[in-house]
């Protein structure tokens, strides 16, 4: 089977399903995983798939309502543990990944804050919640997100400045940095971090020491790493001598 042809298969295949392991379509193309695998980076740099860890999906298929479902445990808990480093009269930046969304449920203890965020799903949460002042991010929306991305929505973050950045990501190693599955996301997470004077990120273990599409920023980046009980105690010993606070 030539390469397009198993490239167009792996792209049939998933219509049919919300994610698809390295594996799964291994067995399916009869082909080996090394082989699967340098296909999906095809399909990736082509904006035709989207990588996870262990396999991939259609874009259309990474909505928010399905990324808020995945792993619901660990990001209700990363999400407590984030807000504990809120205090009232904080401005914060928070983006738009489902792990940061578990935020909301415990700042509404807080008697003022100001959130700037491009996340529709977190201002509707908060929203007439007393002492909120909301800063909603403009430019293009991601109907799928949920989320608004793009230049303009750059150039508005860009004119503020936070106390703390909460964002996501789709991976992190020590040796690659902070990776992402998209530029338009990987540039909302870089325009905040600039802007504040602590970012923390947001991330379930099982996406430590993974590398996904699009390395973009150097873990130096990141003050703090919260994270669930499921990171193994030697990775987080590595991650604290590389100067990152790990919280789990």
């Amino acid at each position: 089977m030539s390469s397009r042809t198993r490239q167009t298969a792996i792209a049939a295949a998933l219509k049919g399903h919300s994610e698809l392991t390295v594996k799964e379509l291994a067995e399916l193309c009869d082909t080996s995983e090394i082989t699967i695998r340098r296909d999906l980076t095809a399909l990736a740099a082509k904006g035709l798939v989207v990588r996870t860890h262990g396999g991939a999906m259609l874009p259309e298929t990474t909505s928010f309502h399905q990324k808020d479902q995945r792993n619901a445990e660990a990001k209700a808990h990363i999400g407590q543990l984030a807000a504990t480093f809120i205090e009232a009269g904080d401005v914060i930046f928070m983006d738009c990944g489902s792990t940061v969304f578990q935020m909301c449920a415990h700042l509404r203890k807080l008697e003022r804050l100001t959130i700037i965020t491009n996340s529709l799903p977190i201002v509707t949460e908060l929203l007439g919640q007393p002492g909120f002042y909301f800063n909603l991010v403009g430019g293009e929306i991601d109907a799928g997100r949920r989320a608004v991305h793009g230049s303009m929505a750059l150039e508005h973050i860009s004119r503020y400045r936070a106390a703390k950045a909460f964002v996501g990501v789709d991976g992190i190693s020590l040796a690659g940095g902070l990776s992402a599955s998209s530029e338009k996301e990987a540039s909302i997470t870089l325009a905040m971090a600039r802007q504040a004077n602590e970012t923390f990120l947001l991330c379930d273990s099982s996406k430590i020491e993974v590398d996904s599409y699009l390395a973009f920023a150097p873990v130096s980046m990141v003050s703090s790493l919260v994270t669930d009980r499921g990171l193994p105690l030697e990775t987080r010993k590595k991650y604290e001598e590389a100067g990152v606070r790990v919280v789990n």
